[in-house]
């Protein structure tokens, strides 16, 4: 059997919670974001779909930069290959693997465009 104060616990903090977030909920009439409740909390006032969008560009851009790392291995791999066949085919096996990687990049860029563009003009 549990005891009483681990039995109540959750509507004593949610009681409490509920104290806080009173005073702003007329505010937050027609708020569909919340903003108002982050800039009570100083937290700031920032478009929620803005901060998205600048988070998968900040992704897309880093696998970009694996991108053009794979390449420059690749390239360097064939490079250095000296006639070797094995070596050469795994430098190809990479350039290959850094081209199909690329493609899923731009696919995924126009996917999140357009996702974001369809939101934009819905909202």
């Amino acid at each position: 059997m549990q005891p009483l104060y681990s039995t109540i616990r959750p509507f004593i903090i949610f009681s409490v919670l509920s104290l806080f977030v009173a005073p702003f909920t007329s505010r937050a009439q027609g708020d569909r974001f919340g903003l108002v409740y982050g800039e009570a909390t100083g937290l700031g006032t920032r478009d929620i779909r803005a901060t998205a969008v600048e988070i998968i560009n900040a992704a897309l851009e880093l696998l970009g930069i694996i991108f053009l790392l794979m390449i420059l291995l690749g390239g360097f791999r064939w490079m250095t290959a000296g006639g070797n066949d094995e070596a050469v085919d795994a430098a190809k096996k990479t350039l290959g693997q850094a081209i199909v990687g690329v493609i899923i990049i731009f696919i995924a860029f126009a996917l999140t465009r357009f996702v974001f563009s369809v939101l934009e003009q819905a909202a």
